[in-house]
Order: structure tokens, then sequence, then C-alpha cells
């Protein structure tokens, strides 16, 4: 695919994102997937494998929220095989604190799927917001 495929493909994972439809994003991962979180947070880190990802990032995260995470892209940036993507997230954790953090988003695509994400968040507000990672939530 092409920068512009690969463009169209994240506008579309967004557009659903944006809805709470988390599904296309995980069909779009590709198995050997990997996820890194920028930062000291307990969440930071890179997750090897989508099972990883979905098991020890996603899945804890999820366990967190209150509602349906939505996440609206506000710009994409394409170039060969990578896509920039600025993001703003909207969710209440189960605690009753807002979790809305803006985001940047470095996806590298290989033939149609998600190879690698680096994700650039405030680490604070992840912090603050969502405690450790290990830790059940409240």
């Amino acid at each position: 695919m092409n920068a512009s495929e690969n463009k169209q493909l994240l506008q579309t994972i967004y557009a659903e994102l944006s809805q709470g439809n988390s599904a296309p994003l995980v069909e779009s991962m590709a198995e050997d997937v990997r996820w890194t979180i920028t930062g000291n947070t307990a969440w930071s880190g890179t997750y090897q494998g989508k099972q990883a990802v979905l098991g020890e990032l996603l899945g804890p995260l999820r366990a967190r929220f209150a509602g349906r995470y939505r996440a609206t892209a506000q710009r994409f940036i394409a170039e060969g095989d990578q896509v920039v993507v600025e993001v703003q997230g909207q969710v209440t954790t189960k605690t009753g604190l807002p979790y809305n953090n803006r985001y940047c988003f470095i996806y590298r695509l290989v033939d149609g799927k998600v190879l690698e994400l680096t994700e650039y968040l405030d680490t604070e507000l992840v912090t603050a917001a969502l405690g450790m990672r290990d830790q059940a939530p409240a």
C-alpha cells in the first residue's frame, strides 16, 4: 500500500474509534505488532505481539473505563509506510476521573496491517487517572 492508502485506512479506523468502536483497529494489527508507549509510567514500554497488546495493554485499560473509549483524530500526515495521527481521547474512569488524553501516534503499516505503533501522550495524566497497570482497577 502507498502513503495515501495507509492514510485512508487509518482515517477509516479513526472514524470508528470516534464512535467507540475499536474493532477495526484490532483487526488491522499484524500478529507481530509492536506497540510502544513512551515515558516512564507504569503503562510505558513495548508490547510485542497482538496477544500482548490485547491482554497486557488494551484489556487492563478497558477494565478501568466506565464507558466506551472514544478517540477522535485531529490530523493525519502520511509518508511512505508511516502515518502520524494527532488524536484526542475521551472517557471517564470507573473512579469518576476524566481521562481525556491527547496523543501523537506514529504508525508503520505493511501490506495494510499495523506493524509498529509509537504512542506519545500526557504521562502525568496517565499516572493520575489510570494508576498502576498491574493493580486492579478501583
